[in-house]
């Protein structure tokens, strides 16, 4: 680009700076809520355990009321059977009365173990649910404290961002709109990075080698050259 002036080069070069900051920052902010992300998916991992952890406590309370249940429902046939043993004129009424009683004393033993190992499994559930409760109440009180240090450690950053944002307004409007599209396309290109210095004929760029005529054109400053390599707007630095 021909009949560029030095002062527009200066002002690519601060355009550049501005758009350093800016990718710098933007980076640093998006690994910020990144992390932040991460802090609050694990909660959610703690939260699914818990909720899962409190259904299997409310599955063996029922457990055991069903079983509890069972048990009174046996005990009431039983204690039915041994009124109607006192009533039975027969002896084979009797015997079959008194095979009633055993089966449901059988089956009563049977059920007040298996409500016993119900019992069992409520207290272990109940006591799971319970440290659950605990972690996630303190880990939750852990991760939001790291979330607000997080938020004020970057409140610095995010207003220097706004501020960079406003020089980069501000520059962008004393330059061409051409000028503006073509620095925007190879920032594009590079990352953030589209004006670089040169010294001793060095893109510091991409570190490749510029060709000599080149090389003279940028110590002029009176034109816009780009690397051959990676596309950057060029400038001269005076290294000894």
């Amino acid at each position: 680009m021909k009949g560029t002036s030095k002062p527009d080069i200066a002002t690519l070069v601060k355009l550049q700076e501005a758009e350093t900051e800016i990718v710098r920052l933007q980076a640093v902010l998006e690994k910020v809520e990144i992390e932040k992300t991460k802090l609050a998916s694990r909660l959610k991992q703690f939260e699914k355990a818990l909720v899962q952890n409190r259904e299997d406590f409310a599955r063996a309370q029922v457990a055991c009321r069903d079983s509890e249940h069972e048990v009174q429902i046996v005990d009431d046939r039983i204690i039915k059977s041994n009124e109607h043993l006192r009533m039975v004129k027969t002896n084979k009424e009797y015997q079959v009365l008194l095979r009633e009683v055993d089966d449901n004393k059988k089956r009563k033993d049977a059920l007040e173990t298996e409500l016993l190992e119900f019992m069992d499994e409520r207290e272990k559930s109940e006591t799971i649910a319970n440290e659950s409760e605990r972690e996630y109440e303190l880990l939750a009180e852990q991760i939001a404290a790291q979330q607000a240090e997080m938020e004020k450690k970057c409140s610095d950053d995010k207003e220097l961002l706004e501020e960079y944002l406003e020089q980069q307004r501000d520059i962008g409007k004393r330059l061409a709109p051409s000028l503006m599209d073509r620095f925007r396309k190879i920032s594009k290109m590079n990352q953030g990075s589209a004006v670089t210095s040169v010294s001793h004929a060095v893109c510091s760029g991409c570190f490749m080698n510029i060709p000599p005529q080149l090389y003279i054109e940028v110590q002029r400053g009176t034109s816009l050259i780009s690397c051959p390599q990676c596309s950057r707007i060029l400038y001269y630095v005076d290294i000894d």
